[in-house]
């Protein structure tokens, strides 16, 4: 990353505009936000099954083991870890 940047408040600015797409996405379509919990309950029990039979990983080896950008395993990652799920 560069010089200056700050992880963790790159990840609360990505966990809030996600956050705010589900809100809007609860507004106009409910049936797509449920699709979309349940594709992300899918991907969290993923990422705790590779970290039981693997062990911790990094974001970039959890994104091409799941075939996720790398931002995306990092959301997870640090999703699970605020829920104590890791």
């Amino acid at each position: 990353m560069g010089e200056g940047v700050d992880p963790r408040q790159m990840c609360q600015s990505l966990v809030n505009k996600i956050a705010q797409s589900a809100q809007l996405l609860a507004i106009t379509d409910p049936e797509i936000l449920v699709l979309f919990e349940d594709w992300l309950d899918e991907l969290e029990a993923e990422v705790i099954a590779l970290f039981s039979a693997h062990g911790p990983m990094d974001a970039r080896e959890l994104a091409r083991r799941l075939g996720l950008s790398e931002r995306g395993a990092t959301f997870l990652l640090s999703k699970l870890e605020r829920e104590n799920k890791l």
